[in-house]
Formats: C-alpha cells, structure tokens, sequence
C-alpha cells in the first residue's frame, strides 16, 4: 500500500511553527515547573541540588488516606466517575465547608476535578467573555494571569509589596475597577507570599466589591490549613458578596496529596452547572480512586492536618530566621502557605566571581542554582520584579543547608 508523502515528513523537525495556535503561542511556560525541571535535570548529572522551587508538601500521603484508596480499587470503583464527582465526596465537601467554615452549600454546586489548578481555569473559562476584566492582586501565583490569557480575559494587576505585607488595600481595590470589572481573584492564604488577610481586610474588600454587583469574587483557598494565624478567614463570610463568590480548594496542600489530583469548585448553581458542562466536554471525572481517597481525606481524623502545619510553621521560624542574615535581602514574616518570598533586588547590578554582572533577578536565581546548587524562582514570574521565591515545604536539614549555601555564594557577589 502506498502512503501519501506527508505521513513519512511527520516528524517534529519538519512541523511549520504556524500549525500552533495563537493561544498557546501566548501562553508563558510556568516557571515554578521549569525551574523544577532544571533541578531534576542537574540532580540527574549527579549534583547535589535542594529544590526549594517546587510547591509540594515533602510528607507522604496519611496512611487512612491511602488505605480508602486500596478499599475502592478492591471494590472495584474503576468506572467512570460522574463529571461533577461522586456525591459521596460532594457532600463530604459540603460538610466540610459547614463544619469548617459555616458556609452552605448544596453536592449540585460542588464540582470536583483534577486538582484545584483545572477549577480555577474552568471557573475562568466559564465565566469570563473576551475583553472582561480580571483583577489580580499581586504579587500572583504564576498560573493566574495565563489562565485569564486563556479565557481571552484581560489581567489587571494590583501591586502590593512587601511593605505592605504584600496586601491589597480596599483603596487599591476601588481604583482599579472599571465598567470592564467581571471578577477579583483573590488568594489567601498566598503563594508565592505566605500573606493571609485578615478578618478586617477582607471586610474592606468586601466591603468595595458590594458596590459592585458584576464582579465576581474567585477565591482560591488551596492553602487553607498550612496557616500560623488563629483562624484563616473567607471573602465568602460575608453576606454582601457571598452570592458572588466561587471557592476553589482541594486535597493537594492540607493533606500532602499534590499526585492525586483531586480539587474542587463551590459556586453559585449556574456557575456550577456551567463548570460541570465544561469539564464534561473535555476531561469528563477525576479519578475515581483518587476521589475516594479525597473522601477519607475530608470524613476522616484530621490530626495530620495539624501534624503538617505544625511542622510548616516551625520550618517557617527556621528560614525566616537564617534568611534575615543574608546581607541586602528583606523579609517578611509569611502567615501561611510554605513560602518566603524577600525581595532581593538589591543584588542586581554585583559581579559574580566569573566578572559578568547580575543583570537582573532572574541571573541572581540563576547563579544561586549554578554556584550554590540551589533551586529558587524569580519574582518576576509572580508578577513581582525584585523578589524571589523559596519553598520551605523541605526537611529543617535541607533549609539549614541551603540558605548556608546560598549565604555563602551571595558573599562572592562584589
């Protein structure tokens, strides 16, 4: 049988670029991945790197967790899931948010998917026209001004540094609303920050947004349980915008079970059904294993909760405190999350021991994993020219030694 001629040019040195689609060709490649990337790449050569790039719980998955998961294989849950979930597992979320947070929600208005990254772009994709505004506070989780670019949205950004203990404030809020408003994501407890709004300052924002009855409140809640405050708050306790507001949260974080692959949305029911509809038509439900797991996760005991933010927030003291001894960085005190975030501008323009110069903060992150064989992320991938971003979510051992490292190298810096 004879082929046409194309079949045998198929190969990825004779594709014409054009065949890419301008939305893709947009789209930026997430940099906590790259970098990520990077580091499993030098590892791989046989170099000893700390990855402090990556925003992954270093705890295995609690054992319950992952006995549920071998109890659905044995009972042969192996089918199609509904698109929305399992009701089981929705309504284990509904009590979740009740118990946890006093918020009702019905299973219809619950949607689950493959982790809370796809709620948080179905939640984008179904809501958001071409042109409609998206404000984003920053600085920003990298993902969040590429989705808007996907649901051909417009991002607006509010800058907030670390002065302000990187918080918008509801004056900030306020200017930056146009008659294109459609939605303000809002992320708290923070990545890449570790900033958690408080009671009042949500209040403030709440307070801004009820005059504006268009603007759609995404909040995205994934770092929920990993806090060292008394009690993390929702934008949606407030009864002005709660009829606005879309909670995204999930497993991933709280329960150390980022491979699974299990978040969801809660929203009012068009939106839910609108989401529903999406996913139905291109990835259908998550895991049905992973769901069941999801369920142990939110019925079961949740002192692994606590074990886990316990050792976050010790792991926090620890770099907080070796990181205010490195000449010329300044920090905060991160309330939440696993992340540190100095600024560290003050190192572009130095020469680096080769005699070239820090251009910006992207060669001090570089030189970092070259000369110190520690893996970072630059702020500017946040939406934050200056700063830098550095996972905790490590042993007390691998923080000790890597901010000894990075100490060390940035001395060599003249």
């Amino acid at each position: 049988m004879v082929y046409p001629k194309y079949i045998y040019h198929n190969h990825k040195k004779h594709i014409d670029m054009s065949f890419i689609s301008q939305r893709i060709e947009r789209l930026a490649v997430s940099a906590t991945l790259a970098m990520s990337q990077k580091s499993a790449e030098l590892k791989a050569q046989g170099i000893d790197v700390i990855n402090m790039s990556v925003g992954e719980p270093d705890f295995d998955t609690p054992d319950h967790i992952k006995e549920a998961a071998k109890r659905a294989i044995d009972d042969n849950f192996s089918r199609y899931s509904p698109v929305p979930g399992y009701l089981s597992l929705r309504k284990a979320i509904c009590g979740k948010l009740l118990n946890e947070n006093n918020i009702e929600f019905t299973p219809d208005q619950i949607v689950v998917g493959n982790g809370a990254k796809q709620e948080l772009a179905n939640a984008l994709l179904a809501t958001i026209n071409p042109g409609d505004e998206v404000i984003i506070p920053t600085p920003a989780w990298v993902s969040y001004v590429e989705m808007v670019k996907l649901a051909e949205g417009v991002s607006v950004e509010v800058a907030a540094g670390i002065e302000n203990n990187f918080k918008i404030t509801p004056a900030q809020l306020e200017a930056a609303i146009t008659p294109r408003s459609k939605m303000i994501m809002l992320n708290s407890p923070s990545n890449p920050t570790g900033s958690v709004y408080t009671y009042e300052e949500l209040k403030g924002l709440a307070e801004v947004l009820a005059k504006y009855p268009q603007i759609l409140i995404l909040a995205d809640e994934i770092y929920e349980h990993i806090n060292f405050v008394e009690k993390v708050h929702s934008i949606s306790e407030f009864p002005e915008v709660r009829d606005r507001v879309i909670i995204v949260n999930g497993v991933s974080k709280a329960y150390a079970m980022t491979g699974w692959r299990i978040g969801y949305l809660a929203a009012p029911l068009p939106i839910a059904k609108a989401v529903s509809k999406l996913q139905g038509q291109y990835t259908s439900g998550a895991s049905s294993i992973a769901q069941k797991a999801a369920e142990a996760a939110y019925t079961g005991s949740q002192q692994c909760i606590e074990d886990m933010r316990l050792a976050f927030e010790r792991r926090r003291d620890l770099i907080v405190e070796l990181a205010k001894e490195i000449p010329g960085w300044e920090v905060n005190r991160p309330e939440g999350a696993f992340y540190l975030f100095p600024k560290v501008e003050s190192y572009v323009g130095k020469i680096k021991p080769d005699g070239s110069k820090i251009e910006k903060v992207a060669d001090y992150v570089m030189y970092i994993l070259e000369e110190a064989h520690v893996a970072c992320v630059d702020g500017e991938a946040f939406c934050a020219p200056g700063y830098m971003r550095l996972s905790y979510a490590t042993s007390d051992d691998n923080i000790r030694e890597a901010m000894r490292r990075i100490a060390e190298a940035s001395a060599k810096l003249k």
